[in-house]
């Protein structure tokens, strides 16, 4: 499918107001793409398909994950939306037939994060998290870091999501953990060396 292909759909199968984030995914997506020098065709692509399968229910993401060999641990077992990037991921591949492999796993980490993020999976998790209609305490922030600072913003928005999830006693997944820490320590590496 061609982009106009994949966004008719999209306007076809997700609500009014989940089709604006996207379009507002895509618009910071090429932002931070320019910015930080990421392809940005993979950013536009990767943010217009990262929310492709929002609009199934939590069984069908798990129906969807098991079918597909998504791992399924206790966490997503109990949070059936946390999947929606996993399974997105393989929707992106089979639906709209988007093979490149750093596309899908961009989309793929957006909602929890990941250990070992490239610039790519970064700027997605970051744009779906600040793009313009998001309104939290401390998004400005990170808007603002992220002019400038691509590990220190996604950093902030980690620690941020941690905080919240913690503060309503959701479900946190391990993922989300280890993409902080990870980039944390090597921020620190990277500072020890010079």
């Amino acid at each position: 499918m061609n982009w106009t292909e994949i966004e008719d759909d999209l306007r076809r199968v997700l609500s009014p107001k989940r089709f604006r984030h996207t379009q507002n995914v895509v618009e910071v997506a090429h932002q931070l793409a320019d910015r930080f020098g990421c392809d940005h065709e993979q950013a536009r692509l990767a943010a217009l398909l990262h929310d492709c399968a929002k609009h199934l229910s939590g069984q069908q993401q798990l129906d969807y994950a098991k079918k597909h060999h998504i791992n399924i641990d206790s966490v997503c077992q109990n949070d059936p939306q946390l999947l929606h990037g996993p399974v997105a991921a393989v929707l992106a591949s089979q639906r709209y037939g988007i093979k490149d492999p750093a596309i899908l796993k961009a989309i793929d980490c957006h909602t929890t994060g990941s250990k070992n993020m490239t610039t790519l999976d970064k700027i997605i998790y970051l744009a779906d998290y600040i793009e313009k209609d998001r309104c939290f305490p401390g998004v400005d922030a990170i808007r603002q870091m992220a002019e400038s600072d691509l590990d220190r913003a996604t950093i902030m928005a980690l620690t941020n999501c941690i905080c919240h999830v913690a503060e309503t006693e959701a479900l946190l997944h391990q993922n989300t953990i280890e993409a902080r820490n990870d980039l944390i320590i090597k921020q620190k590496n990277l500072l020890q060396k010079t």
